[in-house]
């Protein structure tokens, strides 16, 4: 099984770079993990939500499988404490199916993004810049396999 991350533009700041590579790196001792940064979608003054929405729905879908299991990060989705989405990762493990999660764009997912996702999941309730969600979700999947292990990193 193989996991990995579809986000929508760059990560700029240092300091989130260097948390989200740390964080890559200690999860490629547990899974194949992959992150995939789409550029930005410049609309200029001519914003168009959808249309803009319509052009990422394109990019993401280009990266994603019929046979893959697509979650979207949503703030309508499901929301997990720790423990349970460490369930969650080992219940999609058990399938072999790759497991792709997708950050959108500032506006959300296009309608063709939605009907090809399978599940949607929420961080949190509160609302983060898409860059830190990044960092955040990483480390809550590493955290997750840290659980899955019996390691220490998570206290219950």
């Amino acid at each position: 099984m193989k996991i990995k991350l579809i986000t929508i533009g760059k990560t700029d700041e240092a300091y989130l770079k260097e948390g989200i590579n740390k964080y890559v790196s200690r999860l490629k001792h547990y899974v194949d993990f992959e992150t995939k940064e789409l550029p930005d979608v410049k609309m200029g003054k001519k914003l168009n939500i959808n249309l803009q929405k319509e052009v990422e729905g394109k990019e993401i879908l280009k990266l994603i499988k019929k046979s893959d299991f697509v979650v979207l990060l949503d703030e309508k989705g499901k929301e997990f404490n720790s423990v349970g989405f460490s369930q969650f990762i080992q219940k999609r493990m058990n399938t072999g199916m790759d497991l792709i999660f997708v950050i959108g764009g500032p506006f959300g997912f296009s309608t063709e993004v939605y009907a090809q996702s399978n599940m949607r999941i929420a961080l949190s309730q509160m609302t983060f810049s898409h860059q830190m969600v990044r960092l955040f979700f990483i480390e809550q999947i590493y955290r997750s396999f840290t659980i899955l292990k019996g390691e220490k990193y998570h206290h219950l």
